[in-house]
């Protein structure tokens, strides 16, 4: 594959985005999806010191709901790194994400109204937890990316008219059409043909190595830094193959 691709953003906030790429194959296209969910590494809970746990729920179940919580990942961080978060919750109260205390300002939990715990009159959850970088592919944990797709763009062709007779029966595409060089979301005529060119007929094509990403993260980092570490990622790897080869 040559360098010669074309990125063009659809949508884009700080957690989702939909773009184009242009100039890759299929092979690329899904080692970026790959890299996106298995190769980008963030931050999540690895130990856990209960204190006091007075809960109707065991250590380990704690443990597992800490380690699930999303929490934000500075782009300086080493695999050696470690950031410890607090919590101290007595009830009758609920415990949540946003209750824990880290010892990093930049690292935080990425929402502060995910559960941990309800706790009753009397019960109390004190614990400490260590956080420890690591990759989707060692452990589901450390996803960044918790939603990342892409299919081919299409094109959509108008061929003629249809019979006088004939029914505009619904003709479901979803994703991103191209139509006469411009991009389409298929939302905009709730994804029915037959909305978009009523009374034609239509064919559609897929478009030769062009490629639409849905992409989600988990509020770990940014949907930008996430795309960019991915393919910074893949370029690592063929840079060692390439030393390899080269021995």
């Amino acid at each position: 594959m040559t360098e010669e691709y074309e990125v063009t953003f659809i949508d884009r906030d700080e957690r989702n985005a939909k773009f184009l790429v242009r100039g890759v194959t299929p092979a690329f296209a899904n080692g970026i999806r790959r890299a996106m969910v298995a190769d980008v590494p963030t931050l999540s809970v690895d130990t856990v010191r209960v204190i006091e746990n007075s809960s109707v729920m065991f250590d380990e179940q704690i443990a597992l709901r800490l380690g699930l919580i999303p929490l934000t990942t500075p782009d300086d961080y080493e695999p050696d790194d470690i950031v410890t978060l607090a919590i101290d919750v007595e009830g009758p109260d609920t415990a949540y994400s946003g209750d824990l205390v880290s010892s990093d300002d930049q690292v935080q939990p990425a929402d502060e109204n995910v559960p941990i715990i309800d706790l009753k009159e009397d019960q109390r959850l004190e614990l400490e937890a260590d956080a420890k970088l690591g990759r989707g592919k060692d452990h589901a944990k450390h996803q960044g990316g918790v939603a990342v797709g892409y299919r081919h763009l299409q094109r959509v062709n108008v061929v003629g008219e249809k019979g006088e007779y004939e029914d505009d029966d619904p003709e479901i595409l979803r994703g991103v059409i191209e139509e006469d060089g411009e991009l389409v979301r298929t939302e905009e005529f709730d994804n029915d043909l037959s909305q978009r060119y009523p009374g034609k007929e239509v064919e559609i094509e897929d478009v030769p190595n062009a490629f639409v990403f849905d992409v989600e993260t988990d509020g770990s980092m940014s949907v930008e830094d996430l795309i960019l570490d991915a393919v910074g990622s893949l370029r690592g790897r063929a840079d060692e193959l390439e030393e390899a080869v080269q021995l």
